[in-house]
């Protein structure tokens, strides 16, 4: 009785040993070229903005362990349940946003994912805060939307997904070499101006040079605003009489008040993109496919800038690619009538 007892003490003390061992862990270099110790498995990742969030999400919706906003109610038919029910952790993206640490803390992600901005000062104010928390910090770079495939080949290696990771990244390389060749294929005095409007009053944009605004270039357009970038955030307030003398050949828009605003207000009737109707109002579900946040969103978006500006020089079927890229990306099958509706201004 005594000899089984032992067996049994010994065969508890073993379980508990392997339970409480650590993970196997393995150095990976991240993208910004730092030597980081992660979990040979990584099951959980909290991403500190919407564009490194995202990644993880087109990877895989069951490594996202938490979210930076609330989902907005329109959002929840193109999302797994899953993404639906994450708890709310905030993350340093915008005005004065940060994470709520506790919550990051319980939740006990394995890694802690950043989009990484070079010589950005934000990047030192999340190092700062998330030193001390010791999970491990992983750096990942989306400067522009050309980093994209290789920014999937970096998290195929980190989540051990590597065919998924070929998908994606080969759809994005694909979509950036399209716009490439029509871009090759305009005549130069044949580019298109574009206005940016951001806001209900249509009266904010981005500079040329803003990763807010990069569609526009990669398109083909010829972004009004010429100006430097100088912040993540963006959003310069400009002057009705700067839009007029600018006097767009297409003006694109985030707000449906604004959107709808423009046909009536006698001060836009003079520019040329009014005139013409070419106003355009980005798609939106379930994130941005133009900006803000910056995300994958963003090859279907230039998809849709190249048969905004160049329908004579594309033959894109935008119905069939938005139900590919849906399917594709967010694992979402939609009719040709769900598609078309997300085409809808």
């Amino acid at each position: 009785m005594r000899q089984s007892a032992g067996k049994l003490l010994i065969f508890v003390l073993l379980l508990w040993a392997v339970a409480s061992a650590p993970a196997q862990a393995r150095q990976i270099t991240d993208m910004a070229g730092r030597t980081v110790t992660v979990p040979d498995v990584i099951h959980k990742v909290y991403g500190t903005s919407p564009p490194a969030t995202l990644m993880v999400y087109a990877m895989d919706p069951a490594l996202v362990v938490g979210l930076n906003m609330p989902v907005r109610p329109d959002n929840v038919p193109y999302l797994d349940p899953r993404m639906t029910a994450l708890p709310v952790i905030g993350g340093w993206f915008g005005q004065g946003r940060s994470a709520n640490l506790e919550t990051l803390l319980a939740l006990q992600p394995d890694i802690i994912l950043v989009w990484w901005w070079k010589y950005s000062a934000m990047d030192e104010k999340i190092a700062n805060a998330l030193e001390p928390l010791g999970i491990p910090v992983v750096y990942m770079a989306l400067d522009q939307l050309a980093d994209y495939p290789k920014a999937f080949d970096f998290l195929g290696m980190l989540f051990n997904r590597e065919a998924r990771a070929r998908t994606l990244g080969n759809h994005a390389r694909q979509v950036l070499a399209e716009a490439a060749r029509v871009r090759a294929a305009i005549p130069t005095d044949a580019g298109v101006s574009v206005y940016y409007a951001e806001e209900a009053d249509g009266l904010s944009t981005e500079c040329h040079t803003s990763v807010h605004a990069e569609l526009i270039a990669l398109s083909g357009g010829e972004n009004v605003h010429r100006c430097i970038q100088r912040t993540r955030i963006g959003k310069q307030k400009i002057s009705m009489e700067q839009v007029l003398n600018y006097d767009p050949q297409v003006i694109v828009a985030h707000e449906r008040l604004f959107f709808e605003h423009i046909k009536k207000d006698p001060k836009w009737q003079n520019i040329r993109a009014v005139q013409s109707g070419r106003v355009y109002r980005i798609p939106n579900r379930p994130f941005n496919w133009f900006d803000r946040p910056p995300s994958f969103m963003r090859l279907l978006g230039l998809k849709w800038m190249l048969h905004k500006l160049y329908p004579d020089h594309t033959a894109i079927d935008m119905v069939a690619e938005t139900r590919h890229f849906y399917q594709l990306f967010l694992n979402v099958d939609l009719d040709e009538a769900a598609a078309r509706d997300l085409l809808a201004p």
